[in-house]
């Protein structure tokens, strides 16, 4: 339970950081702009995020793998890409725009929004990766 925790934590970190360096992703929090309807509004995306991650994306990339072989695995880069796409529509499900990412309209996608949200996923994979570290090194995961 905790390891989830932290994982939602990250999430939410790394999802905070690529709203701040990608123009093109943005996330409107609930209830309005105040600290912690944005901070609520960042973890129930990290909790999605993370379920998204450890139930959608094993399943996809156990049936990429011949993918993964051919490209030597910079299909890993599309497949995050996508994921975070997924989110960014479902959140669209249950509240309007909260997590949009540029050309994600309701009559389908563009080549530039999958553009986004791999560039999207690339940083939120950086974060993660030096946040788990940082975590790791203080022994709480």
């Amino acid at each position: 339970m905790i390891r989830f925790l932290l994982s939602t934590v990250i999430n939410a970190f790394g999802l905070w950081v690529v709203t701040l360096c990608i123009p093109a992703i943005k996330l409107q929090p609930y209830g309005g702009t105040e600290f912690w309807p944005t901070v609520g509004s960042f973890l129930l995306v990290g909790i999605v995020f993370g379920f998204v991650n450890g139930i959608i994306a094993p399943v996809i990339k156990v049936l990429a793998f011949p993918l993964y072989i051919l490209t030597f695995g910079l299909i890993s880069f599309v497949i995050n890409g996508s994921l975070l796409l997924f989110v960014a529509w479902l959140s669209k499900l249950w509240a309007g725009d909260v997590l949009t990412i540029y050309g994600l309209t309701k009559e389908g996608l563009t080549i530039e929004t999958l553009g986004w949200a791999i560039l999207g996923s690339i940083v939120m994979s950086i974060v993660a990766f030096f946040a788990r570290g940082i975590f790791k090194v203080l022994r709480l995961l």
